[in-house]
């Protein structure tokens, strides 16, 4: 995830060996100074020695005291006049040359050592200076080296929103912030897109002060910055890893190992929520080889068709009637098994498969709903990434055309956070899907920060109170709060209620005081895959009845050619 690099803004030249030949142009330049002012010199002498013979001549020639100079011997003294100004000249010349030849070198040099956007070190410089501050730490036995791996949090995000300009502005401040927050002699290197890197000497009694480093360095990136006049907010993951814990056989770890180290602690605070710092620890290796492998999986099962859709019933808790399904998503892993949707989902988002994976899984369910009876809807839980395609409405609509399957009885849910994003863009999504009878509801109402000026100015059809909620309702006042409030909303906006998390009579019997509301949970089964899902349907007679072409086939003429095909 990264921006692009362009202009050169340096906030801080970090330390830099030269290069070993720097010493073998030094003496080639001054070969050629010493040869040139040899020339001059020699010119300077035979001056003297002519002048003091051509001087006197000249001056009693003037004054009408005798004959002018030898002619020979003038013509020697004017040609070293003349050798001394042209070598002078070409002296001045030299030096001149020479000046702006070693100070294009030290630019070519730093340039091919730093990052040009943040002046820091680039990863190959930054290799060699850590490897060399490891090994004189380890010299005096009492100081180690930390190294700390710092990646932006939801940059990718930034750029998409507001532009890679604005992207690179934000990486040149959290360049400053970084430095800010360092000793003088810390090494500096931006390594990837979004990624830093940071290389301290400490005392090895005092790891305590890398905490505060590095609390300082969480603390500095999370202010929020003004950037062509947009406030922006972005978090920081840290990983550290440390030289003297991580030796092996009395060999000290490389700059390499040590970023790896510090890249699995990284990755470890990612998934303990962001915005926070950890030390490498062994099982974290461990945690990052499964992650690996779940990453892996989850590529080769997309591809292989292995994420199949599960149903959950839709109850109308006031009749009691079934209504539809909300389609879950789970993974049918050859290695891991059925895999729930929270462990796939998240990595299959940050690897950049939810979108192939989402539309994989509907086009199933949809197949699987039109065996349904037509009163029966489905309902599917949409990524905030794709929400981000500005196309993924028209390849909504695709996949609806193929499956034969008409819109009114789908429906798209939207979780709260989406709304903090692009809010423009929700909006032109949301009533492009309506307009084609596609209902919309927003998904886990109340574990976010929408307000009632948003709710109500985007086309919402229903409103989901999230489990969190629902599930202690019976035992904690605070919840029951909550949901009766939720539930006035939605009575006062006139949109319709749904309950996640239904899984005791008790928490039924405090819905059923609601009006408009339907509910979904352990209550009423667990979610079934489509196999069984139809045996059950086939045997309480809830199948299909009739043609559904034509409702199609009138949206058909709606959808975007351009992306068809």
């Amino acid at each position: 995830m990264g921006s692009r690099s362009g202009g050169t803004h340096p906030v801080k030249i970090a330390l830099v060996a030269q290069p070993d030949n720097a010493g073998d142009d030094f003496d080639g330049d001054r070969q050629i100074d010493i040869i040139a002012l040899g020339i001059v010199t020699a010119a300077i002498l035979l001056f003297i020695a002519t002048g003091s013979e051509v001087g006197p001549d000249v001056v009693k020639s003037l004054l009408g005291h005798g004959p002018g100079p030898d002619n020979f011997i003038l013509n020697a003294f004017l040609l070293n006049v003349a050798i001394i100004i042209f070598g002078w000249s070409r002296y001045r010349q030299l030096c001149e040359e020479i000046q702006l030849r070693k100070k294009a070198e030290r630019q070519a040099r730093r340039l091919a050592e730093t990052d040009p956007l943040t002046g820091f070190l680039n990863r190959r410089s930054f290799n060699d200076a850590v490897d060399t501050m490891v090994r004189q730490a380890a010299l005096t036995g009492d100081r180690a080296v930390t190294l700390i791996m710092i990646d932006l949090d939801n940059f990718k995000q930034v750029n998409d929103f507001n532009g890679h300009n604005t992207g690179d502005r934000l990486l040149q401040e959290c360049a400053k912030r970084i430095t800010g927050c360092l000793p003088s002699k810390a090494l500096v290197s931006r390594i990837g897109g979004d990624e830093f890197a940071v290389a301290v000497e400490f005392d090895r009694n005092r790891p305590d002060r890398i905490d505060g480093i590095a609390a300082s360095l969480v603390e500095a990136i999370a202010q929020s910055a003004t950037i062509n006049a947009i406030s922006i907010e972005v978090t920081a993951s840290i990983g550290l890893a440390r030289s003297d814990s991580h030796a092996r056989g009395g060999t000290l770890p490389d700059a390499r190992t040590l970023l790896e180290m510090a890249d699995i602690a990284m990755y470890h605070s990612k998934r303990q929520g962001r915005n926070s710092y950890f030390w490498f620890e062994a099982p974290m290796a461990d945690e990052m080889r499964f992650r690996n492998e779940l990453e892996y999986g989850i590529r080769k099962g997309v591809a292989r068709g292995e994420f199949v859709p599960f149903y959950e019933q839709q109850i109308d808790l006031q009749t009691g009637e079934l209504t539809g399904f909300e389609m879950l998503a789970r993974w049918d892993s050859p290695q891991f098994g059925i895999v729930s949707p929270d462990i796939f989902i998240p990595i299959a988002e940050e690897i950049g498969v939810i979108a192939e994976l989402s539309e994989s899984v509907i086009a199933q369910a949809l197949e699987d709903a039109k065996a349904w009876d037509q009163k029966l809807t489905l309902a599917v839980n949409i990524s905030p990434i794709q929400l981000r395609d500005p196309w993924f409405a028209q390849k909504l609509l695709k996949i609806l055309l193929e499956a034969n399957f008409p819109p009114h009885r789908l429906e798209i849910e939207i979780t709260e956070s989406c709304l903090h994003q692009n809010l423009a863009q929700v909006r032109s999504l949301i009533t492009s899907l309506k307009n084609q009878g596609i209902t919309i509801s927003l998904d886990d109402f109340g574990t976010g920060y929408s307000s009632l000026a948003q709710l109500r100015s985007l086309p919402f059809d229903r409103i989901k109170i999230d489990r969190s909620f629902v599930s202690s309702i019976a035992e904690n006042k605070d919840s029951a709060a909550i949901v009766h409030a939720i539930a006035m909303l939605g009575k006062g906006m006139d949109l319709p209620i749904t309950a996640e998390g239904i899984e005791t009579g008790d928490v039924l019997e405090h819905l059923l005081k609601y009006d408009k509301i339907k509910g979904q949970g352990y209550l009423y089964g667990r979610p079934r895959p489509a196999a069984e899902l139809a045996e059950w349907l086939g045997t309480i007679g809830i199948v299909a009845n009739g043609d559904v072409a034509q409702e199609v086939f009138s949206i058909a003429q709606q959808v975007p050619k351009a992306s068809i095909g």
